[in-house]
């Protein structure tokens, strides 16, 4: 026994050892709550206070599942094979296993994957002919799924209008759909498992005097109807109930767009008169000014319950700010950084650069391919390797070439127009009987499928006719909105990253037209036929026409071509293979669990980190606080955090204010390595100045533009530039560019989570502040 208790600290010990009663362990980041649970389990059995069969013990990832399960293999000489020891799904699949009959079930009913989910919803739209533009599948889907994951049929649904009623309506017949089937789906999972011990006592009784321990990871990470599952499986209110041991952190409760309901976890401490509350806080892994960082901002979060990180590490390193000038410049900068690391010797693989929208990535993975470096986009996928932005690519290249079979056979039918396989293998059969490309073959088809083929054709041509003249990133831009493909995604419940990815694209085209010289404003279908007069040395060899191998892309390729060809190297080089020192790129959402030496924090800017659909939603900036609590702490030696006062997203420049988070983290834990510029007036209790009253007086290429963009103060009715104003309805804001003179002058305003506006400086009744 004294061999599983050693090395515990004293709050760790006392968690491990508690009496069999109700528990709540609030476990902080780094402060090793596997091990806690993994020992706690261990210790229940070899004190025979349990046996393994007695035990449930529920995580959220398979990946958890087996760490334990391996853990306690290597403490105890016990079979851990049939302990229950899971995932909900997957908990929920063995008793529904079990118990088929009762739940209503085939003994051999399978499990519908999302992608299989949306098939059926798909075709159960298409036998009820059902319009699918004005009930698109995954709409459907997201609103059988988010019901049930509240534990709603839809005979409990309540529906307030017609197109409410009518999705009830779709969610029943899905339902009878999958029970004719046998099939269930992973939320039905769940809320079929609920059903049945609900209303079948004894089947109840039978598992609660069974699991007289049951233990959660990640509690603030439950939805509702999980939460309710493990109230019935404890026997909350019951004389059989068992002990429920939940571990969990609310600062770290970052998925209520899942579902997750951080508020479970002070539901549970009060419904079940938890006595026993053990906050374990001694951190392993970083150092001293990363947890006074982490301290100090989730301090500004109201409804938690409240634990303070310590470490015996030391205060370390302090953590780095930069002010960059362009998100271009953050990511060179971040780049220069890591060169340092990896020559004071530290590994790649032990770098992440973290970002709030897998949007920002763009810009970092071309600086990381134009480098050189070996990177790693981790739980996603490189940015021209996504599935939207591999559609738009499509579309480009049959802007490019109407004869690429491969773009052609991926976007044909993408968004859906109603040409499905039969239309396809006709289409393929006329290609090879005429010998053809897909494209060329669509004139020899008739019927409905050739009606609807030659539409998509038509698409095309039309596109590629209205920008015949017009430059890369407008060309994208037209095609973007042409193909539907940004239409499709913002019809998506979940599909706002997706619009991101897509609209980013533009930013990408108009970078790469400066960077490889072709002009802003060059057609993006001009081809090499130009290349003679813009400057290519073209040498005739047998009658061909040879241009010179080493001439700039500018001269021998159209824009377009050249930004296809990009994109694919983009995709395809410089990957990092598995195993492969290369640097860690991720969203913050994905870094959770994880850990680095050296994390870099990328685009602290207001509207970006905390993002501006915070402000919109209740508690909404408080989840963002809870998710830069996450990213600072995924830090053990040093920490990076970057900003920028101008960043091009979805192919607009944006001005921005710093994030007000710097205004919740401790300044003796801060080494600012640029001058302190910018100052989020709104956001805090002191004096009220100027974002601009702070600049050094030492000259510098940020203070030289600010007095260059300030001249224009004395033609704008004595506004200036990094002014700050307070307007009746957007409230306070700092005027980040002025146009226009006199009556006509008008004033871009940075209003914080109000965004940013464009006002007419006549009309506006702005105050100085």
């Amino acid at each position: 026994m004294q061999n599983l208790l050693h090395n515990l600290n004293p709050e760790q010990l006392a968690a491990v050892t508690l009496p069999p009663q109700n528990a709540l362990i609030l476990a902080g980041a780094g402060s090793g709550k596997t091990r806690v649970l993994t020992t706690r389990i261990a210790w229940l059995i070899q004190t025979g206070q349990v046996s393994p069969a007695g035990v449930l013990a529920v995580t959220f990832t398979n990946k958890a599942a087996k760490e334990m399960l391996t853990r306690l293999s290597t403490m105890l000489p016990i079979n851990t094979r049939g302990m229950w020891i899971g995932t909900f799904h997957g908990l929920c699949n063995r008793l529904l296993r079990t118990h088929y009959k009762d739940a209503a079930l085939p003994q051999t009913f399978q499990i519908l994957d999302s992608q299989d989910q949306l098939s059926m919803i798909k075709r159960l739209l298409k036998a009820n002919n059902i319009d699918d533009e004005k009930f698109p599948p995954k709409q459907v889907m997201y609103f059988i799924n988010n019901n049930k994951d509240q534990g709603l049929r839809a005979s409990q649904v309540e529906a307030y209008d017609a197109l409410e009623r009518k999705l009830v309506e779709l969610y029943q017949l899905y339902d009878d759909q999958c029970q004719r089937e046998g099939v269930v789906d992973f939320a039905e999972l769940l809320l079929r498992t609920y059903e049945l011990l609900s209303r079948n006592e004894p089947l109840r009784q039978h598992y609660q005097q069974r699991f007289r321990h049951i233990l959660v990871d990640e509690f603030q990470d439950t939805n509702n109807l999980q939460y309710a599952w493990l109230k019935l499986m404890a026997g909350h209110g019951s004389p059989y109930g068992g002990a429920l041991f939940a571990v969990g952190d609310d600062d770290q409760s970052i998925y209520a767009f899942r579902g997750a309901n951080v508020g479970n976890m002070q539901a549970f401490e009060s419904e079940f008169r938890v006595q026993n509350l053990i906050k374990l806080e001694q951190n392993y892994r970083s150092h001293g000014h990363i947890l006074d960082a982490a301290n100090m901002l989730i301090a500004n979060n109201s409804r938690r319950l409240g634990k303070n990180l310590r470490t015996d590490a030391g205060h370390g390193e302090p953590v780095r700010v930069y002010e960059a000038s362009s998100d271009l410049q953050e990511a060179q900068w971040i780049i220069e950084e890591a060169k340092s690391l990896i020559a004071e010797g530290a590994l790649r693989r032990e770098i992440a650069i973290l970002y709030r929208s897998n949007a920002q990535s763009r810009v970092i993975e071309h600086a990381l391919f134009s480098a050189g470096m070996p990177y790693h986009v981790y739980g996603g996928l490189r940015y021209f390797q996504r599935a939207e932005v591999k559609h738009a690519i499509a579309y480009l290249q049959l802007m490019d070439n109407p004869h690429n079979d491969s773009a052609f056979l991926r976007v044909v039918n993408f968004p859906a127009r109603g040409i499905g396989a039969r239309s396809i293998e006709q289409l393929q059969n006329a290609a090879a009987t005429y010998n053809c490309s897909l494209y060329a073959a669509v004139p020899y088809m008739v019927g409905k499928a050739g009606s609807s083929l030659a539409a998509f054709t038509k698409l095309i041509e039309g596109v590629r006719f209205e920008t015949q003249q017009l430059a890369l990133p407008e060309l994208v831009k037209i095609t973007l909105d042409s193909s539907g493909l940004l239409q499709h995604y913002a019809n998506e419940k979940e599909g706002a990253d997706r619009v991101e990815n897509l609209e980013q694209m533009v930013s990408a085209a108009t970078q790469f037209v400066s960077e490889e010289g072709f002009g802003q404003g060059a057609p993006a279908h001009l081809g090499p036929q130009a290349s003679a007069a813009a400057g290519a040395q073209v040498v005739v060899a047998d009658g061909v026409e040879i241009i010179d191998a080493d001439a700039p892309l500018a001269t021998v390729m159209s824009p377009l071509s050249a930004f296809l060809s990009h994109a694919s190297l983009e995709a395809g080089d410089n990957q990092a293979q598995e195993g492969q020192d290369a640097l860690q790129l991720m969203t913050v959402h994905s870094a959770k669990g994880l850990e680095f030496d050296n994390v870099f924090i990328t685009g602290l800017e207001e509207g970006l980190f905390p993002h501006e659909s915070s402000s919109k939603e209740e508690g909404g900036v408080e989840e963002e606080r809870r998710l830069m609590y996450v990213a600072i702490t995924r830090a053990r030696k040093r920490l990076y955090m970057a900003f920028c006062q101008t960043r091009m997203l979805h192919g607009q420049t944006r001005y921005n204010m710093k994030s007000r988070f710097f205004d919740e983290l401790p300044e003796e834990s801060l080494k600012w390595l640029t001058a302190r510029v910018q100052q989020n007036n709104w956001f805090s209790t002191g004096s009220r100045k100027s974002a601009w009253d702070e600049m050094p007086s030492v000259p510098s290429a940020d203070n030289r533009l600010a007095a260059r963009m300030n001249e224009r103060s004395g033609a704008s009715g004595g506004w200036r530039i990094g002014e700050s104003v307070a307007h009746a309805k957007f409230g306070e804001g700092v005027i980040v560019n002025l146009e226009g003179s006199g009556a006509n002058c008008r004033a871009q305003i940075n209003f914080g989570s109000f965004g940013m506006k464009v006002l007419d400086l006549s009309v506006a009744k702005l105050e100085r502040l």
